[in-house]
């Protein structure tokens, strides 16, 4: 049973990761699944003390990421997101799912930099001389969207690191 629910947590967490980049959004439904399948996991351990010290972590985790999100550094999505991977993660591997997490985030980051940054210049190489259209010139008027990370992607990229490393060992 075990087994299933780390496959089913793995699923979505590819499914949440596909989304995020695509839309920028984590659907709640999505992130409720993965805490139920979190507290699935920690009811089938059978264990007091495991349970205890999960929930604690995850209440933590919790609490750090709506700071964040209060301070406008996050989404609302990331902080859901986040929590219930945390439940679904053993206490044990919290620690190396939150630098596996800080380690994909900050790829993630220099990608949307550098795809930012290289975006205007391959836009000039690949323009004729022609004259514009009505579209482009507006949009070269229009000011500059900031750019955002789809850190959902970083969470379910570390989360299914964490959750095949630990199921790897465990054999």
């Amino acid at each position: 049973m075990q087994t299933a629910v780390l496959i089913v947590g793995i699923g979505l967490l590819a499914v949440i990761a596909y989304g995020d980049v695509r839309t920028r959004r984590i659907p709640n439904e999505l992130s409720v699944a993965i805490g139920i399948l979190g507290l699935i996991r920690i009811i089938l351990l059978n264990d007091a003390v495991t349970a205890g010290h999960s929930l604690l972590a995850g209440a933590v985790i919790f609490g750090t990421a709506f700071f964040f999100f209060w301070r406008g550094a996050i989404g609302g999505g990331d902080v859901k997101l986040v929590t219930a991977t945390a439940l679904l993660i053993s206490y044990l591997n919290m620690f190396s799912f939150l630098f596996l997490m800080s380690l994909c985030g900050g790829m993630l980051a220099l990608t949307m930099l550098a795809q930012d940054k290289l975006r205007p210049r391959l836009r000039r190489l690949l323009q004729q001389a022609r004259i514009p259209t009505e579209t482009e010139t507006v949009e070269c008027i229009a000011p500059r969207v900031r750019s955002t990370v789809p850190y959902g992607a970083a969470i379910a990229a570390a989360g299914i690191i964490t959750l095949v490393l630990e199921t790897s060992f465990a054999r």
